[in-house]
């Protein structure tokens, strides 16, 4: 339970990062969005998973 907590907190740490340091990139970001496919949002999703998966499975396993 307790890596979760901290995954959360990292998660967190990160996204207030990016708001922090580039709030008009995220802002372009947010602007450019509905021109994105469902299908690519998707793809990219599932990609990001599949990275973090296997950055947890090396770091634990």
């Amino acid at each position: 339970m307790s890596d979760l907590v901290v995954a959360i907190g990292l998660f967190l740490v990160i996204e207030g990062l990016i708001y922090a340091l580039a709030p008009s990139l995220i802002r372009r970001m947010a602007e450019e969005l509905p021109l994105i496919s469902d299908r690519q949002l998707r793809g990219f999703g599932l990609a990001a998973v599949g990275i973090g998966v296997f950055f947890v499975w090396m770091i634990r396993g």
